[in-house]
């Protein structure tokens, strides 16, 4: 089962462009947006599964008119980033 809406669980989860190259790692969602680290450290990758991310100024907003799937391991875009 798919979802687009992204929420607190989908923390920590590979984001993946339309041909599955990893774009990075979703490391904070709020209010339906969720943010992007291109190369987050393990740390941070832990801390946004755990549900304690913080995303940086370099993170970058994904809404949900991106997104094309979300699964159990990760957010497949609908274009590329």
């Amino acid at each position: 089962m798919t979802e687009q809406t992204l929420t607190e669980a989908d923390e920590g989860k590979r984001v993946l462009n339309t041909d599955g190259t990893e774009v990075g790692r979703l490391v904070d969602v709020h209010d339906g947006r969720g943010y992007i680290e291109r190369d987050p450290s393990l740390t941070e990758t832990i801390s946004a599964k755990l549900g304690w991310g913080t995303r940086s100024e370099e993170a970058h907003p994904l809404d949900e008119g991106s997104i094309e799937e979300i699964t159990a391991d990760a957010v497949r875009l609908r274009g590329t980033l």
